[in-house]
């Protein structure tokens, strides 16, 4: 079998959180036609319980401890080298070598990037073909950012963008290819790089429906007499705090006039300080912290939220929602990555009074009704792990 060398920015496994679904399902395809070597940072001390369940599907692996304060101090010396904050945030020895270890002794001749910061450990004019799954424009998501922040953080995130974006387009010149998570990324990426067209494609996420079934029999979470909006996601991210903060404070106040006994459960991983006073404020607002299962969540929730105000790509809550027959309620920028929507129950809202109009429209009708099989058949049909396996292994040349 061929050898391919496979770096990640975060460790993929386990595949609990979005970009870590998306590299461990590209790590899977690859494992069925390639000898893996894998380079991955780890910057959560619970992940490392995780690292031999990667020799699995790998001939190496190679994990690097990555500690997020430390991290965030070394990528201010982009402020004085003119680069992006992002690159000495990954920067590494310890990966750089074994990056020229692994290359020189296999004789690697392909490199799959995950995330464009791990380009900076590929070797210049070597005979390697370098492919780039850029995910997100990485550099679009800094200037949304700066856009809801004040000075000076507006103008470090302006500046990031700026300088990230230049770095994006060096790398795309030299891969061979280069794809994002969706068409609507790809197209983003077109119009601020129109000289690179030719080398810019997209590969979908996906959703494996045999996981996230609404067949299976599960406990129910919540009280016999709660009617529950749910968010999923990791809720040390800023943009999922950000959106369960507006939700809870604009949005879900005008939904409680109504329907004095609905919940909006707030379920995800870490919550930050902002998230679980929301709790704290209010007895209509659940946040769980980790939860071992979210499907029990989704399975018997009246509805999905996705009220995000800052996203890029495919959101997985989104696809994992409609699995399970949710109806969905989000904001267009949610919905951004996701195609052909517009045929399915989604209801989608900018600003809150109309988001909670919708909310109140959807929890107004009989339970049944919110039960959305056609929202399962929409995912099972246009994003599947296996097609967009697929698609990667053509991409690469296999």
């Amino acid at each position: 079998m061929e050898k391919i060398l496979f770096l990640v920015h975060r460790i993929p496994y386990p595949p609990n959180k979005g970009d870590k679904i998306r590299s461990y399902h590209f790590l899977k395809a690859l494992a069925e036609n390639y000898q893996v070597y894998l380079g991955a940072f780890i910057d959560d001390q619970e992940d490392w319980q995780y690292s031999d369940k990667l020799t699995d599907f790998c001939e190496d692996v190679f994990c690097q401890a990555l500690n997020p304060k430390i991290a965030k101090i070394k990528s201010l010396q982009g402020l004085l080298t003119g680069k992006a904050l992002s690159l000495p945030y990954y920067q590494s020895q310890a990966m750089q070598q074994w990056v020229l270890d692994t290359l020189k002794q296999q004789k690697i001749k392909k490199v799959l990037i995950f995330s464009s910061v791990m380009a900076q450990f590929v070797p210049e004019n070597q005979d390697i073909d370098l492919i780039v799954d850029f995910v997100d424009v990485d550099s679009d998501k800094w200037r949304q950012y700066s856009q809801q922040k004040k000075w000076p953080e507006s103008w470090i995130y302006q500046r990031e963008a700026r300088q990230l974006l230049s770095y994006e387009k060096a790398i795309a010149k030299k891969s061979k290819v280069s794809f994002f998570v969706s068409e609507q990324e790809a197209k983003l990426f077109k119009q601020l790089a129109p000289e690179l067209d030719d080398k810019i494609s997209w590969v979908n996420n996906g959703v494996d429906t045999g996981f996230f079934n609404p067949r299976e029999s599960y406990d129910n979470p919540y009280a016999a007499d709660e009617t529950a909006l749910v968010f999923t996601g990791a809720m040390d991210y800023w943009p999922n705090i950000d959106a369960v903060v507006w939700f809870a404070q604009q949005v879900f106040p005008i939904i409680l006039q109504q329907y004095p006994h609905v919940r909006f459960y707030i379920v995800g991983s870490k919550p930050a300080k902002e998230v679980l006073a929301l709790a704290e404020q209010s007895e209509h607002i659940v946040v769980t912290g980790r939860v071992e299962d979210i499907r029990p969540y989704l399975n018997y929730a009246a509805v999905a939220v996705a009220p995000l105000r800052v996203a890029r790509g495919i959101q997985n809550k989104v696809l994992e929602a409609m699995a399970m027959t949710r109806t969905i309620l989000a904001t267009p920028a949610a919905m951004e990555g996701i195609s052909g929507y517009q045929d399915i129950d989604v209801e989608i809202a900018d600003e809150a009074e109309p988001l909670a109009d919708k909310a109140r429209q959807l929890l107004s009708r009989p339970p049944q009704q919110l039960i959305s099989n056609r929202n399962r058949e929409f995912v099972t049909e246009f994003f599947s792990w296996d097609s967009s396996g697929n698609k990667l292994r053509q991409l690469i040349g296999h």
